[in-house]
């Protein structure tokens, strides 16, 4: 009994360990997951399938009994008015008992073929239901399948433009544009060192003087020439 009851946790323990790894693997690939609940809906559809062909059939049999047994009644009831007519009642009175039991059998036909015809249109209806889940289930794996990978895409994306920051290629391209800003300030400080230096500052003093004498020598000359203008004219 003691190894009975072993045997029996060990297998209840080696069931649950399977089903929580059938579980991670769905968790893991949904895909699966949808597959296996896809084909136990069909295969939940085919047994239904044939037990409503069953019932189908049986609710044909019966209608084919009761059309039978309706049409047998129907020719006794003829025959029994035919009896009485022509006055034959020996026949009469086993035409009687014939049509009472007809009608007997066809009361309780009647009720079996009845449940029959409910139970046929409840299969029917209960196998429809199956069909329209697994087209929904079909459908809804595609939706769900198609956002999983958009999600998966995205998540890519996000890790990739984090991972910009501290990329290798990036890195560099950094240092590369720092050392060029450091280049452009250093031509730039030796421009300024050089427009601040004293010489450089007299130089530029000198220059700007002996533009000033020329432009005053300028006028001179032309103030001159004026006068000059002035007296020939006076002469005229």
């Amino acid at each position: 009994m003691a190894n009975s009851n072993f045997f029996a946790r060990l297998g209840n323990l080696w069931s649950g360990f399977l089903s929580l790894f059938v579980a991670n693997i769905e968790i893991s690939h949904p895909e699966i997951a949808y597959e296996n609940s896809i084909n136990a809906m069909v295969d939940k559809y085919s047994r239904l399938r044939s037990a409503t062909a069953a019932i189908i059939g049986r609710r044909d049999e019966l209608s084919n009994r009761l059309a039978q047994l309706t049409h047998e009644h129907d020719q006794v009831v003829s025959q029994l008015k035919a009896a009485v007519a022509t006055s034959q009642d020996d026949l009469a009175l086993v035409l009687i008992q014939k049509k009472n039991t007809l009608e007997a059998g066809l009361q309780d036909l009647k009720g079996d073929a009845e449940q029959a015809a409910k139970d046929a249109e409840e299969a029917k209806s209960s196998l429809l239901a199956v069909k329209s889940e697994i087209e929904k289930l079909k459908a809804e794996k595609d939706q769900m399948l198609a956002k999983m990978n958009s999600a998966q895409a995205r998540i890519q994306i996000n890790e990739q433009l984090e991972g910009l920051s501290v990329d290798a290629d990036v890195q560099t391209l950094d240092r590369v544009r720092e050392h060029i800003r450091n280049k452009v300030a250093e031509a730039n400080l030796g421009q300024e060192l050089h427009d601040s230096d004293l010489d450089v500052r007299l130089k530029k003093l000198r220059n700007e003087s002996g533009d000033l004498t020329a432009q005053a020598e300028l006028a001179e000359l032309k103030q001159a020439h004026a006068a000059s203008m002035q007296a020939t004219a006076k002469k005229m």
